[in-house]
């Protein structure tokens, strides 16, 4: 029976714990993480835009962004009508619960989820003197007759 030396054992048991804290190492410092933003772009652009009623920037506007769910975004412009949008973000596949984990913690890179949402703003429309003057004669008329209207939608 032919037995190993001592050295050649203690320094293989070297080797391996080296190779497993190199492995554990390489594990943490690559570990994956998913990157999330949305963006907002105008046309024309300059307009203030609003997410979940908390101001982030002009337009086009970018953000991160944690979790998924219904968004309202509000565009604001000068000339502009104001445009309230409700946006509802679902998660990628790799979002979903138990694999969330392993993307977030395991993946080796970077995962990227960008939305994009495109807005194309309307003029305000001016109403002239005299179609003003012509509804509130056509209420006087009404009410002095006794007809109720439904209010404009």
């Amino acid at each position: 029976m032919q037995r190993t030396p001592h050295i050649i054992r203690r320094s293989s048991g070297r080797i391996c714990s080296a190779v497993l804290w190199l492995s554990f190492t390489l594990l943490i410092v690559s570990s994956g993480c998913v990157r999330r933003r949305m963006m907002v772009r105008t046309s024309p652009p300059g307009a203030t835009v609003s997410v979940d009623n908390q101001v982030i920037g002009v337009s086009p506007a970018a953000t991160p962004f944690v979790y998924y769910g219904t968004r309202e975004f509000r565009i604001e412009a000068d000339g502009y009508q104001t445009e309230t949008i409700r946006r509802k973000f679902k998660p990628p596949w790799y979002q979903w619960p138990c694999v969330d984990f392993f993307a977030e913690t395991l993946w080796p890179g970077e995962l990227r989820d960008e939305r994009i949402i495109d807005v194309t703003l309307v003029p305000k429309t001016t109403v002239s003197q005299e179609e003003v003057l012509a509804r509130a004669e056509s209420l006087r008329g009404q009410s002095s007759a006794g007809l109720v209207t439904a209010p404009r939608q």
